[in-house]
């Protein structure tokens, strides 16, 4: 990345810091943008920083992070080689009792932030960009999209350039009640990687 480029991306994070276009930022303990290399040629989205990410300031440092880097490796791809971010900058949630629990962004949360998912996209230029459920799926199509009708496809998008695959959120995988079920969603997030990592 070009010195030109790490200011304008510098200052990108530094303006999302401070974004108040949506409520979201008021119970949120900071904003949590995309982190990777600067040469990154696959970019991951999620849905929302969840309460770990919330608090530490990094995306996917969580359970479903902890997913993800599983399937990264059974994917043979480098979590340090691709660059991570979620659709919505801020975690919203619900209080239960001490607990915060995670709550679906609506879609004009997800309108409100798209400028940061767009800015990150347009400054390093990925190759591929990986849709982790359907909240960045809608957020990097613009439209609705099932994840299960399109799932491991590529598809071209009216927002970006960059063809976008779209695959579950590793959250899904820890939903899952039994041991072979968990095991078998997991290979099923490994091989969309896989077809990522081929384009």
């Amino acid at each position: 990345m070009r010195s030109d480029t790490q200011q304008q991306f510098a200052r990108v994070r530094e303006e999302a810091a401070s974004c108040r276009a949506c409520p979201l930022w008021e119970g949120a303990t900071q904003t949590v943008f995309g982190e990777g290399p600067p040469d990154a040629r696959i970019m991951l989205v999620g849905e929302q920083p969840g309460d770990r990410e919330d608090l530490a300031g990094h995306p996917f440092v969580g359970p479903a992070g902890r997913v993800l880097d599983e399937a990264l490796e059974a994917a043979q791809i480098a979590r340090s080689s691709v660059f991570t971010t979620n659709a919505v900058k801020h975690f919203k949630y619900r209080m239960r009792g001490k607990r915060r629990i995670h709550q679906r962004p609506s879609a004009g949360e997800v309108a409100a932030c798209r400028r940061w998912l767009v800015a990150e996209i347009e400054l390093l230029s990925p190759e591929v960009t990986v849709a982790l459920g359907a909240t960045a799926a809608h957020a990097l199509l613009g439209r609705a999209t099932p994840i299960g009708a399109n799932r491991g496809q590529l598809l071209d998008s009216e927002l970006i350039a960059p063809p976008v695959l779209v695959t579950a959120h590793p959250s899904s995988v820890l939903r899952e009640r039994d041991r072979a079920a968990r095991s078998e969603a997991l290979e099923a997030l490994a091989a969309d990687l896989r077809v990522a990592a081929q384009v």
